[in-house]
């Protein structure tokens, strides 16, 4: 049996993971970090994953993280391409003006559209299941696994993620990167009917009835979890890992030019216009849709335009990210204003690091909705490593009591227009002079190997109550102290 420097033995996890390298995007960041670390905690790591994965964006540098010691087994999903998935989800509701204007096309779309969020419980990446099962059981049977950590969304992993542990024995860890309810309610296809809600309520009561450990991204998330599991009769306990950063991201970044001049994707206006005095380069990175509006710093932005001209053409507003298309009309507002407007769209991760590093602001944003108050988006802990200056437009909850206790960080509501307005005015001010990076010192928990030394905690824990051998709280520690010494 292979052991720690320490002698304690190394055990082996079933990382269950649908969005994992190629695929891009934030939550495929977590999952990898944590197969990059988590052999420095005494658990080696198998990945089951899609084969073709439909997924809207790719990141090959991501898999430059991935150990070459993991055992990576894919399985392929009956899906279609994402592309042909997103032009039938594209299709809305038939009215009688879409149908005078040719809408049957449409209404063919809405209707396949309904038939799959109807059949697809509960979502299309269940088609995944049958393959993820097959592939899955076939390599618990090759390899000695110690448990099983499966994460989501999309929610249909942890339907396998459960089967595989029923069907095994091996406890399951399920990692919730968004809640389930609050997923249902705000993503782009989310399901509408009652007896879709009534159906995905049972799953997720089973999935937490088998789980030993539950896993969410914020405390808050963390505790509306837990009541989930009470009211499923499970027994899982239930843990807060945050998402973070990886400084080693950050080794190239702060080699990077910052060129604040015009781009060739920059939408401006008539540049003798623009003035040479300092600029103000605002950066949102990330996914813009409903939940993440950027409605209120496009106001506050013709607001700085309305009362001074000369002040909207010193600001260049950077957006790197996925957008629905009602976000896009949102900025297309910006297009008759001074300022500087780049749509970078989807970017790698390390380009999105070097957005957010040539950035003057960083800005975060949630919409002020029911439950916002729960979510933190992955860029905070990515903003915070850089140690940048923040502006935090959102609802407040969890995210802001976290930016309280970094200064470089404001928040402001998003009904504060005026607020937001002043505060870009008084970056553009002549004797704003700041322009280094503050302190990260206090971060420095918010570091993907702690977060992943908090998780091998959780997974020696489990092991040990499993094995009918409780684990002290120092015991359960000790990762979490060595990832921080």
């Amino acid at each position: 049996m292979n052991v720690m420097p320490d002698g304690t033995p190394i055990r082996r996890v079933l990382v269950v993971a649908y969005v994992f390298p190629p695929a891009g995007g934030a939550g495929v960041q977590r999952v990898t970090k944590f197969v990059k670390y988590l052999p420095e905690f005494g658990w080696d790591c198998s990945v089951l994953t899609v084969a073709n994965p439909s997924v809207p964006v790719f990141d090959e540098t991501l898999a430059k993280e991935v150990p070459e010691s993991t055992v990576v087994r894919q399985a392929r999903t009956l899906e279609p391409g994402y592309a042909l998935k997103n032009a039938v989800s594209a299709g809305n509701a038939a009215t009688s003006s879409a149908k005078q204007s040719g809408g049957i096309k449409k209404l063919i779309k809405s209707t396949v559209r309904a038939i799959g969020n109807a059949v697809l419980q509960p979502d299309a990446q269940i088609l995944w299941y049958p393959g993820a099962m097959k592939e899955g059981l076939q390599l618990l049977s090759e390899l000695k696994h110690d448990a099983i950590f499966v994460t989501a969304p999309p929610f249909s992993s942890f339907v396998t993620g459960a089967a595989l542990s029923r069907r095994s024995g091996l406890p399951l860890i399920v990692d919730y990167r968004d809640e389930w309810g609050i997923s249902n309610q705000f993503q782009e296809n989310r399901q509408k009917s009652s007896l879709s809600h009534s159906l995905q309520n049972r799953m997720q009561q089973k999935v937490l009835r088998q789980a030993s450990a539950v896993v969410a991204t914020t405390g808050r998330s963390a505790e509306s979890v837990a009541e989930s599991v009470q009211r499923a009769n499970g027994h899982a306990t239930v843990s807060c890992v945050y998402n973070g950063y990886d400084s080693t991201d950050f080794s190239t970044s702060a080699q990077c030019t910052d060129d604040v001049g015009p781009e060739p994707n920059m939408e401006t206006s008539d540049d003798s216009s623009v003035s040479t005095e300092r600029r103000l380069r605002i950066a949102y990175v990330g996914t813009l849709w409903n939940l993440t509006s950027i409605e209120p710093v496009v106001a506050a932005i013709e607001k700085v335009a309305a009362e001074d001209l000369e002040k909207a053409a010193r600001i260049d507003l950077v957006v790197a990210g996925r957008s629905t298309a009602a976000q896009d009309e949102i900025l297309d507002r910006l297009s008759g204003l001074p300022c500087r407007l780049v749509r970078e769209g989807y970017v790698d991760h390390q380009k999105a690091i070097e957005i957010m590093w040539q950035a003057d602001l960083q800005c975060l944003l949630l919409s002020d909705v029911p439950e916002a108050g729960r979510v933190v988006p992955a860029k905070t802990f990515e903003y915070l490593g850089l140690g940048g200056q923040i502006i935090y437009v959102g609802p407040p909850g969890e995210v802001s009591e976290i930016l309280g206790d970094f200064p470089q960080a404001n928040s402001f509501l998003p009904a504060d227009t005026d607020g937001i307005a002043n505060y870009f005015c008084q970056r553009l001010d002549a004797s704003w002079t700041d322009g280094e990076k503050a302190d990260c010192a206090s971060s420095v928990r918010f570091e993907r190997r702690t977060l992943t030394g908090q998780l091998a905690g959780i997974l020696n824990q489990t092991c040990a109550i499993r094995d009918g051998m409780p684990a002290t709280g120092e015991e359960v520690g000790r990762e979490v102290a060595g990832a921080t010494a």
